[in-house]
């Protein structure tokens, strides 16, 4: 209670909001996935907001491997001074629970400094194969199967919400593909391009332009709601396959733990200010994500509540991840 109570007044703070805390060099934004993905678009959308805001320059650096957890270490072990954070998504308290052994605490070696928002991911194949719809795609994959010519199911990185998510429908349908890791969704959008992966869970931040260009084919939303920039794509449930139910992950920024309140404070402020920019606001939109801004306190809760939601999903699950 008294570190929330010293964080709402921090905030609140009439100097903090007119100045405060002045970062003295460039500011890095690690993003644990290679350039081009939606985390990476996502990130430096906020860091060109925050750089104006900072009066520095916030430089986004590209830092994956081992499923995220690389470039969030890096950020965990980096000095707490607001001049290293994360950009990230669920895969931060996804992958130390999947891969096991991680090299951090996603709750106690980090900092919440705002939720930029949600995004609803899509079960999708290439276009070139025959189904039109998700029943026919089960089908269609039992066939192959049986035929000895199984599926590829991509997945932008073992234990994330693609993996996971995928893998249950494969596995409670019997459909017989099998799994391919790549390490980010940029690699695995390039993968469909070049037809090495068949089908998979992905954000239509990255694959929007290819399911309009007609090189991909959208089959079903994963959550309770149909993704906004896609209405016409029915959810798992809605098409009898309980997948994915309840589920909503999330995109924010972190710093260390252990910041200085005053540098923490000022961070946060920043953010919130940059998430209210309508016209940012309205870009995300465009880009099929949800601008949904969480304070610190606030996100810090869904991190944990992520994390614990995921212990109880995985729990018992063969993920297959050799």
């Amino acid at each position: 209670m008294q570190r929330r109570a010293l964080m709402a007044g921090l905030l609140a703070s009439p100097a903090l909001a007119q100045g405060g805390w002045q970062p003295d060099r460039p500011i890095r934004i690690i993003v644990p996935f290679p350039a081009g993905g939606a985390t990476d678009v996502w990130a430096r959308l906020c860091a060109e907001s925050m750089s104006e805001m900072l009066r520095v320059p916030v430089l986004v650096e590209n830092r994956s491997g081992a499923a995220g957890m690389i470039g969030a270490d890096a950020v965990a072990k980096s000095a707490p001074d607001g001049h290293t954070l994360l950009f990230t998504i669920t895969p931060l308290v996804q992958s130390p629970i999947v891969l096991g052994q991680a090299p951090y605490d996603a709750v106690r070696d980090f900092s919440p400094i705002g939720q930029m928002g949600t995004t609803t991911l899509v079960f999708m194949c290439r276009a070139a194969l025959p189904p039109r719809n998700l029943a026919e795609f089960i089908t269609y994959a039992r066939a192959q199967a049986a035929a000895r010519r199984s599926l590829n199911l991509g997945s932008w990185a073992a234990g994330s919400s693609a993996h996971v998510f995928a893998l249950a429908m494969n596995n409670r349908l019997n459909m017989g593909m099998t799994h391919v890791a790549y390490r980010g969704e940029a690699p695995m959008v390039t993968a469909y391009l070049s037809n090495e992966v068949d089908c998979g869970i992905n954000s239509l931040t990255s694959t929007r332009e290819h399911v309009v260009s007609g090189k991909l084919r959208p089959l079903a939303a994963l959550g309770d709601a149909r993704a906004g920039g896609m209405p016409d794509v029915p959810t798992f449930y809605e098409q009898g396959v309980d997948v994915g139910r309840g589920w909503s992950g999330f995109i924010g920024l972190l710093g260390p733990a252990r910041m200085p309140p005053a540098v923490h404070a000022r961070l946060a402020g920043v953010f919130r200010d940059t998430m209210h920019r309508e016209a940012l606001r309205a870009r995300l939109v465009a880009m099929d994500t949800e601008p949904v801004w969480l304070g610190p306190e606030d996100f810090a809760a869904t991190i944990i509540r992520v994390r614990d939601l995921w212990t109880e999903l995985t729990r018992g699950m063969d993920l297959q991840l050799g």
